[in-house]
């Protein structure tokens, strides 16, 4: 990413989550799963600003956490 001179950034949610399953015994109490899409660009791009939220942890918690660049050309920003 460091070496791009712009990447446009987004942070899946159910679209990794619903295709991705994860299954983790005993059950956790909480489960967080954060995955981040990038593509390369050569200019800048305006998109529009995604709504996060920050979940909220209770007992036995998984954090995942991954990330995976994107070269597709019609790769969409989902808000």
């Amino acid at each position: 990413m460091e070496s791009n001179e712009y990447n446009l950034i987004s942070f899946q949610s159910e679209a990794y989550t619903d295709h991705a399953r994860l299954s983790i015994q005993p059950e956790p109490d909480t489960v967080i799963r954060v995955f981040m899409a990038y593509k390369p660009l050569d200019h800048y791009q305006e998109i529009p600003e995604q709504d996060l939220s920050a979940p909220e942890r209770s007992g036995f918690t998984v954090v995942e956490w991954g990330g995976s660049e994107l070269p597709l050309p019609d790769f969409q920003i989902k808000s």
